[in-house]
């Protein structure tokens, strides 16, 4: 059966021309710097972020850990929102690998951080805690809707940050829907952030790797960092290959997908019992939450979706999140829309 799979856009399968493109990549020891491929991913990349420098790594994952361990030193405090992905779904990797510790804070339903709460949340000098390192944001914001945040948003945290000797990551592992969502350049979301990670591997539908960008002088420390995690590729340049598709060709299309996304929640909003959680800042996710009185385990919705050959992911106790991709079609979107009503019986 072939399925509608709506679990993330990390189920996209690279396009016929990324797939010609890494058949046709020219490639050398990236750990020398000798990959053109790469080499000429990492400045697209830099470019793109309105950076000085790019790395490569193979995952979003790596890429903020690679971000935090090159900011920060051991007992350092990081600040981040509670439910941030480097947070909720990194293997606490900050603090298992590099001894950093974390202060969450409250997300609030947009994605966004507090200000004040920001300001409440920095370490004196007292000798007793840690020091307040670096303020991480994420954009969009998975946990939180899939929503953007805004320009003003990361400018008034970045210029905060600044002024009192903090540093700021932006993990932009879908920033390029975010820059889609605002109708802005994906650099001017990165302004001022001291480094930002996207990914290739979601929307962008390239089957592996991570950008990571920042200063000359970062990036530089990055790339020891990245070694110490395993992160040194060779040839990898038949990935990058796939990355400069992305970029070049991926990037102007995701509105597409946003506005699949919107009429997939439209249309499911006309199914009684079904709250469905997309507003102006949604990107190409929808989030799903059925009624408690409907006799119907979460289990049982998506075991009977599946029969339908639909897929989708289940993030609480009777609450979905779909994610719009490349690889889906208005009518796919039509379909999901009849199956859940033909499942809940409430169409």
């Amino acid at each position: 059966m072939d399925f509608i799979d709506l679990r993330s856009d990390t189920v996209t399968q690279p396009t016929p021309e990324m797939r010609q493109a890494m058949a046709n990549a020219l490639v050398g020891d990236d750990v020398y710097g000798e990959d053109p491929t790469i080499n000429e991913l990492q400045e697209l990349a830099a470019s793109m972020m309105g950076k000085e420098a790019a790395l490569f790594v193979p995952s979003g994952t790596m890429g903020n850990l690679t971000a935090l361990l090159t900011h920060g030193q051991r007992g350092d405090e990081f600040i981040v929102g509670n439910k941030a992905h480097i947070f909720l779904f990194e293997a606490g990797g900050a603090s298992a690998l590099g001894g950093l510790h974390s202060r969450q804070l409250l997300n609030m339903p947009d994605g966004s951080l507090d200000l004040d709460e920001i300001k409440k949340s920095l370490r004196s000098n007292d000798a007793h805690e840690p020091r307040t390192r670096l303020i991480s944001l994420e954009n969009t914001h998975n946990r939180c809707g899939g929503t953007f945040q805004t320009p003003d948003f990361i400018k008034m945290v970045v210029d905060f940050a600044h002024q009192n000797g903090i540093l700021v990551h932006l993990d932009g592992a879908r920033i390029f829907n975010a820059a889609a969502g605002c109708n802005v350049p994906a650099k001017e979301l990165a302004d001022g952030a001291d480094s930002v990670s996207f990914c290739l591997s979601k929307g962008l539908c390239a089957p592996v790797g991570s950008l990571l960008c920042g200063s000359e002088v970062f990036i530089n420390r990055a790339h020891h960092i990245r070694k110490q995690l395993g992160g040194g590729m060779r040839q990898a340049g038949v990935l990058a290959a796939a990355g400069l598709v992305s970029l070049r060709s991926m990037v102007g299309r995701l509105h597409e997908d946003h506005a699949r996304a919107r009429r997939l929640a439209d249309g499911l909003r006309n199914c009684q019992g079904l709250q469905v959680e997309y507003g102006d800042r949604s990107t190409n996710m929808v989030f799903l939450k059925v009624d408690d009185r409907l006799d119907l385990s979460t289990e049982q919705i998506t075991s009977r979706m599946k029969e339908r050959g639909i897929l989708f992911g289940e993030v609480g106790e009777r609450y979905f999140r779909l994610v719009i991709h490349y690889w889906i079609s208005d009518e796919d979107v039509y379909k999901v829309i009849g199956s859940f009503g033909e499942v809940l019986g409430i169409s």
